[in-house]
């Protein structure tokens, strides 16, 4: 029984000739550059991996794997998104103060005075210790 042949889009063509000039301007065997695996992931995204990966001469597996990984949300190392101040005093003039991030460790602040504490300072030293 005869493989079918499957249609090639003309995207994936045009890209498959970016592939063929890249190849017939070098020697021996390299790495392909970033933009052009980037390129093929796309394609890959929208035409399928085994119709991509046939037409530009990939490695299936490969290209499968950073498709995938290109599909996956990139973690952030960012400030946190959500900062919680709760400001409730005590009878006494005591307060409470917690910071919490992801990446960085957790502060607890137990302030007993009359006067209430500069939060907002408190906030910034401790994004410039944790950042």
């Amino acid at each position: 029984m005869a493989a079918k042949k499957v249609a090639v889009p003309e995207s994936v063509e045009q890209l498959s000739q970016q592939f063929e000039q890249f190849r017939s301007g070098r020697s021996g065997r390299g790495r392909l550059p970033e933009p052009l695996w980037q390129a093929a992931v796309e394609q890959a995204r929208q035409h399928g991996v085994n119709v991509v990966s046939q037409a530009l001469r990939l490695d299936y597996n490969v290209l499968k794997r950073r498709v995938e990984s290109a599909e996956q949300p990139r973690r952030r190392s960012a400030a946190p998104a959500f900062v919680e101040l709760i400001g409730a005093a005590t009878a006494g003039g005591e307060y409470v103060i917690e910071f919490e991030g992801s990446p960085q460790p957790r502060m607890r602040v137990q302030w007993k005075s009359a006067n209430a504490p500069d939060w907002s300072a408190l906030l910034r030293a401790w994004r410039e210790v944790a950042g």
